[in-house]
Formats: structure tokens, C-alpha cells, sequence
């Protein structure tokens, strides 16, 4: 990580809330996020939430139909991001399956800067989010 990009004390709590399936009432279970989306703030020195780009649990079948084709639909054309994506499943075998997947957008459109910002950033995110299960570096969904 860049000795400069810090990670906002939110998204750590976001992916500690997602990571962690402890809610006990209806109204927990819909406020949780399936997927959130985090930029690099406008000075590039910490890794924030970015604002408007989150699904909730709650969404999820209601206004949202197709989880990961709406989050795919939310990654920036002309920008990177990180993303976490909550990917759980219930199986016949197993009760939950839970996988949750940090994303690291990189489409061709930004500039080399900012892709090598973002890539250079990217362990720090990492080692903040203990036991991600999938960690996906990708410029094409």
C-alpha cells in the first residue's frame, strides 16, 4: 500500500458487518449490504465509501431483481474502485455459503495513474479485510 493511502475507519466496518451474518431481527438483515463500492478520496490518500454505490440486502429481490448485473452496472467506465460483494448461497448440502469478494475495477478507459494508484493501494485494503474469500483484479465483468 501506498505509505500515504490510509483506509476510512466506515469501510472497515462495512466489510466487518458483511463478513460477519450475526443479525437477529428482519430489519438487520435488510439494512446489510450485498455490495458497496469504495474510491480514493479526491487528494488519493484514503480509501473511502463511495457515496450512492451500495446494495442492500433488503433490495435484493424487491427493487433489485439481478444483484450482480445491477453492482456490474454501478462500475465506473472511466475510473477504478474497489468493491466488495457479498456472494452468499444456501446449497441443499450446506445451510449458508458465505463468499464474500473484493473487487479491484481497472477498465482501459483511466489513466495509467490512477490504475497504478489503485493497484499499489490494493494490499493495504487487503490486509484491513481479514479472510476475504476471492480477490479479483479485473477490467472486464
Amino acid at each position: 500500500m501506498d505509505p500515504g493511502t490510509q483506509v476510512a475507519d466506515e469501510v472497515c466496518h462495512i466489510f466487518h458487518d458483511m463478513k460477519v451474518h450475526k443479525c437477529s431481527t428482519p430489519e438487520e438483515i435488510k439494512k446489510r449490504k450485498k455490495t458497496v463500492i469504495f474510491c480514493l478520496s479526491a487528494d488519493k490518500k484514503c480509501i473511502i465509501v463511495e457515496e450512492g454505490k451500495e446494495i442492500s440486502a433488503g433490495d435484493t429481490g424487491v427493487t433489485i431483481t439481478g444483484p450482480f448485473k445491477h453492482f456490474v452496472g454501478m462500475l465506473p467506465e472511466k475510473d477504478c474502485c474497489y468493491a466488495l460483494y457479498d456472494a452468499s448461497f444456501e446449497t441443499k448440502k450446506f445451510r449458508r455459503v458465505l463468499f464474500v469478494c473484493l473487487f479491484l475495477w481497472a477498465p482501459e478507459l483511466p489513466p495509467l495513474k490512477s490504475k497504478m494508484i489503485y493497484t499499489n493501494s490494493k494490499d493495504g485494503i487487503k490486509k484491513k479485510f481479514q479472510m476475504i474469500t476471492f480477490d479479483i483484479c479485473t477490467h472486464e465483468l
